[in-house]
């Protein structure tokens, strides 16, 4: 991997890391102002993909990516294969689970769930990427699930009930979708995989809402739904296009990892806006998550720039 294209991943990681933890807290108001969470889910989306395409529309007309397109040769059969899978496991049926989830959970519950999302994605890159899980993973790991388990109040009053399965079971498929985004990357653009997940998954979503009676309900979702749909769907947007744009330059370990980052903030967020007091280890657990997150970007920026390799343990 060029030091160039790490060095470059790893802020956008970071950019990536603050916009979930905006938008895991202006979620939790969302989801509760719209009656169904699918009917939510599928608006947010909807947003999500019109946003992706008019972004990525203007960014190929002002850098006349579009001249420079026929370079690019069509994607395989085996890779959109795997755009088709991106749209299931990561732009459709995840969204579902996460945000029925979210309507029955606090985001400081959802949050933590959501950000064990670095354990998976370690257990899954290393037979299935090559990845190598370095002695600095493992610290930050620990220092990351330590973080969160106490801006979870040492987990006081969680339990695994019906919106935590449906939360983990939405984290366990993205992150099935990471290995998946970050084989597609090695020869597609990132753009394109971000809008074959967002615009794949709603058209899925769709079909659902059709197949389900919802279709009704999304069209008459009012000017309440569409004013907290228009506000997280732009922020899903950032978030997909920063995320897929972070996987292309930087290993998917490091990458999850300094997502994390974003726990922090959105408790930080429930403290300031909401008066959401933080829990009595809330300010070690914030000190622990940003301390895993930094240690693993600083990491990779010294590898890349000094083009050493720290200690494996695989």
């Amino acid at each position: 991997m060029k030091s160039r294209a790490i060095r470059a991943g790893v802020p956008i990681a970071f950019g990536t890391a603050a916009i979930s933890g905006v938008s895991v807290f202006v979620n939790g108001y969302g989801v509760r102002a719209v009656p169904d969470a699918t009917v939510y889910t599928t608006s947010k989306n909807l947003i999500a993909a019109v946003v992706l395409a008019l972004l990525f529309g203007v960014v190929a007309t002002l850098t006349r990516a579009g001249r420079r397109s026929g370079d690019r040769p069509p994607p395989s059969r085996s890779q959109l294969a795997g755009l088709a899978a991106v749209a299931v496991v990561g732009g459709s049926v995840p969204f579902v689970l996460f945000f029925e989830g979210l309507a029955r959970a606090s985001s400081t519950h959802a949050s933590f769930i959501q950000k064990t999302l670095v354990v998976w994605v370690a257990l899954l890159a290393l037979p299935l990427l090559g990845e190598r899980l370095r002695v600095m993973h493992v610290a930050a790991m620990g220092l990351i699930v330590g973080g969160l388990v106490a801006l979870d109040g040492g987990l006081a009053g969680f339990r695994l009930g019906d919106g935590e399965l449906l939360i983990f079971a939405a984290t366990l498929m993205w992150a099935v979708e990471v290995i998946l985004v970050r084989r597609l990357l090695r020869g597609v653009a990132p753009s394109t995989v971000a809008l074959s997940r967002m615009g794949g998954g709603v058209l899925l979503l769709l079909v659902w809402c059709a197949a389900t009676g919802k279709l009704g309900p999304l069209v008459h979702l009012g000017t309440r739904g569409w004013v907290w749909s228009l506000a997280t769907g732009v922020l899903l947007a950032g978030y997909v296009a920063t995320w897929f744009t972070a996987l292309a330059y930087a290993q998917a370990l490091d990458v999850t990892a300094i997502l994390a980052a974003g726990a922090p903030i959105t408790a930080l967020l429930s403290l300031v806006v909401k008066g959401t007091p933080l829990p009595a280890l809330g300010a070690w657990g914030t000190v622990l998550v940003t301390a895993g997150a930094a240690l693993v970007g600083a990491a990779a920026w010294h590898t890349a720039t000094s083009g050493r390799r720290s200690p494996a343990l695989s």
